[in-house]
């Protein structure tokens, strides 16, 4: 009663003088409180148990605004307007967008456009949805929650209205996926049947995202946790009738080199006919802020400049997979130095052998090393759990580089190696009570640790040798 009359000057009046507000007003008093912004109604309930339905669909009636609330224009009037709220993806019915009329009235044969894609879409009829059953309308206004089948182009967020009166609502935020896993067909063939699978989920959920890794050739399905991802995988299999296994990702690793050689490499063949030859010096160096840099100094036709371009694709071809553990090679300078050919002999393919002969062997003598990639990592946490935060950080191999609070919030700013990061969805929830939350992007690479180090290049010697 208190909560309803601050509310309304005339109802607080009244419940300071000792009278008893009527449901009347308390439910007025409430309403306008809500609109206002001065109260937030919590409701208990269980949706597994169907336990308080009513009592939510009532509060809803009686103390959200209803359209005609949110301003003083009569809202019918204006020109029409929707937002796309959620997509359903049905195997055998298609897609079903449900929308949110805001403005107007929208009429079937008036036909829709979408104007966050400018695409005209078309609208066989309007769909009330209750339970299972589902109505058809030609005719739908301001304030009717309504589904649409088979829009091609609109997605969850999107603003309909008509061509001849654009306007794009504000739509919905939705967090960054926070955990990371990778996923394949439990069975071999069934690599289009998953694709399939999670272009239709992807269209439902745009909390839900994937990926291809070009480097560690998976397929990585990101998610707001594991019970988010859980759900994802059993609806594959229910829906769409494909079964996916689920492992961590592999960390895309790179290798590079910390010292400058300068090496030979030679390709001699000789097979009755026609032989091969190719003869290269080359030079390896580091390059600090650069992938890859390829440079000739070569004098008095040692190698034929017409083999120039054969010798760089060796070297590029011998960086797709380093000496140590055959990740990627990053940050090198090559210098093709010097060399010799054979007038008959010689061709491009041999200088393409020597060129990646000689850059393998250089990356043996360079001082070849590991790296990691370290990701920026933002955390927004309540206070008491600085300490247990910062803990864990230091136990990934995390550096803090600085705090800030957040109105009641705290944020931790970190730079964290990616492999100590993709479970961490799961590891801040168990800290924070599941009160906490981040997000990160790839800052840097930097060497591995020795030890550590040394630990996955023996896992992928052994992962190479089964």
């Amino acid at each position: 009663m208190e909560s309803a009359a601050e509310g309304d000057d005339e109802l607080l009046m009244k419940y300071l003088e000792g009278e008893e507000l009527t449901a009347e007003e308390i439910i007025a008093g409430f309403k306008k409180g809500v609109k206002e912004g001065k109260i937030y109604p919590v409701l208990c309930g269980s949706a597994l148990n169907n336990i308080g339905i009513p009592n939510l669909l009532n509060a809803i009636v009686d103390f959200l605004p209803s359209p005609k609330d949110l301003s003083d224009k009569d809202l019918l009037s204006e020109a029409p307007s929707a937002l796309v709220f959620k997509t359903l993806a049905d195997p055998y019915v298609g897609k079903l967008s449900f929308l949110r009329v805001f403005t107007g009235t929208f009429k079937s044969t008036d036909g829709i456009y979408n104007a966050n894609v400018e695409k005209e879409e078309k609208v066989g009829h309007f769909l009330m949805v209750r339970g299972k059953t589902q109505e058809s309308l030609s005719e739908v206004s301001a304030g009717d929650i309504v589904a649409v089948a088979k829009l091609q182009e609109t997605l969850t967020g999107h603003t309909l209205c008509l061509k001849s009166k654009p306007v794009i609502l504000e739509g919905i935020e939705f967090p960054e996926p926070t955990l990371y896993v990778a996923i394949s067909p439990k069975s071999r063939g069934d690599e289009d049947k998953v694709s399939n699978a999670l272009a239709r989920l992807l269209e439902e959920d745009p909390t839900l995202k994937v990926e291809k890794n070009l480097e560690t050739k998976e397929t990585i399905l990101k998610g707001m946790g594991d019970l988010h991802l859980e759900i994802v995988i059993e609806r594959m299999k229910a829906k769409f009738g494909v079964e996916v296994e689920m492992r961590t990702p592999k960390v895309p690793y790179r290798e590079t080199i910390r010292s400058t050689v300068k090496i030979q490499g030679k390709h001699k063949k000789q097979s009755g006919g026609a032989g091969q030859y190719g003869d290269v010096w080359l030079t390896l160096e580091p390059l600090p802020d650069k992938d890859f840099e390829f440079h000739e100094t070569i004098f008095g036709g040692a190698v034929p400049k017409n083999y120039f371009p054969a010798v760089e694709k060796g070297v590029r071809e011998a960086m797709q997979e380093g000496v140590l553990a055959g990740y990627p090679v990053t940050n090198v300078k090559v210098t093709l130095v010097d060399g010799s050919y054979h007038p008959v002999d010689s061709n491009e393919l041999s200088f393409k052998i020597a060129g990646s002969l000689a850059f393998k062997k250089g990356m043996e003598k360079a001082s070849p090393v590991l790296l990691e990639p370290i990701m920026n990592v933002e955390i927004l946490v309540p206070e008491q759990f600085m300490g247990d935060i910062m803990g864990d950080l230091n136990s990934k191999r995390g550096r803090i580089l600085g705090m800030e609070p957040k109105g009641k919030l705290q944020l931790i700013k970190a730079q964290v190696p990616l492999a100590e990061m993709y479970r961490y969805a799961i590891d801040l929830k168990s800290i924070t009570q599941a009160r906490g939350s981040f997000k990160m992007e790839l800052s840097h690479y930097e060497d591995v640790p020795q030890r550590i180090a040394e630990e996955i290049i023996n896992s992928r010697k052994t992962e190479e040798e089964k």
